[in-house]
């Protein structure tokens, strides 16, 4: 159980004037970039924005990979990825938005690009892993104090 009183010393006493004033926004920063980085993912199998293909081909696209039914996969992996990436990002329904994610970018990682070995530069599971992870970190942690969550005073 860690301790919430805890202030490590620095090693270079100096570096606390730095680190001790950013340490409160590090979290909301860390949420924020997670999920601002998963909504152009989701509006490219959504609406075809950023190069994407739009929501009929990427619903065909999951059906030829064998996610059946793809009129249904299509819209809620594009609907995790865009809504729930907005909700990580601002901190409201910070958990299930964050799990919903972990959920989908692990089948990703395992049924997509295991095949494909460990680099993503190759399609392997390098990437949607590394998100699979901190999305499960943010799972577990919640929005923290720069989040809508924490300004209701719920939390999932």
């Amino acid at each position: 159980m860690s301790d919430p009183a805890y202030q490590p010393t620095p090693l270079i006493p100096a570096l606390a004037r730095i680190y001790r004033p950013l340490d409160r926004f590090a979290w909301g920063a860390l949420r924020f970039v997670a999920g601002a980085w998963l909504v152009p993912h989701g509006a490219q199998k959504l609406f075809g924005w950023f190069g994407g293909h739009g929501l009929e081909a990427t619903s065909a696209g999951f059906a030829k990979m064998g996610f059946e039914p793809g009129w249904l996969v299509g819209p809620l992996v594009g609907g995790t990825e865009f809504f729930g990436g907005i909700l990580i990002a601002i901190g409201l329904l910070t958990r299930p938005a964050a799990l919903a994610a972990m959920i989908l970018l692990l089948v990703a990682a395992v049924e997509v690009h295991l095949a494909h070995g460990f680099f993503w530069g190759n399609r392997g599971y390098e990437y949607p892993l590394l998100w699979a992870v901190l999305c499960a970190t943010i799972t577990v942690r919640g929005g923290g104090p720069l989040s809508v969550d924490r300004a209701l005073g719920k939390e999932f």
